[in-house]
């Protein structure tokens, strides 16, 4: 399975929903189901949007856990 820690990197450069979803360019609605770890598939561009304005590496946003 992969884990979604957009959370986790926001609150580490403390940044909001709303300034994130100003700098990357998504709606709020979209990057909450990213946030939420609802979300089904991302595009490379926008993941490189994220990072860019996270200031991170995309480890440090998805990670892999096997299924239990």
């Amino acid at each position: 399975m992969i884990v979604i820690n957009l959370d986790v990197m926001m609150a580490k450069r403390k940044m909001s929903l709303n300034e994130l979803s100003e700098k990357v360019g998504l709606t709020l609605a979209n990057l909450s189901i990213l946030k939420n770890n609802k979300a089904k598939a991302i595009r490379f561009s926008t993941l490189d949007a994220i990072c860019r304005a996270l200031d991170c590496r995309v480890e440090d946003i998805l990670e892999y856990t096997p299924d239990e």
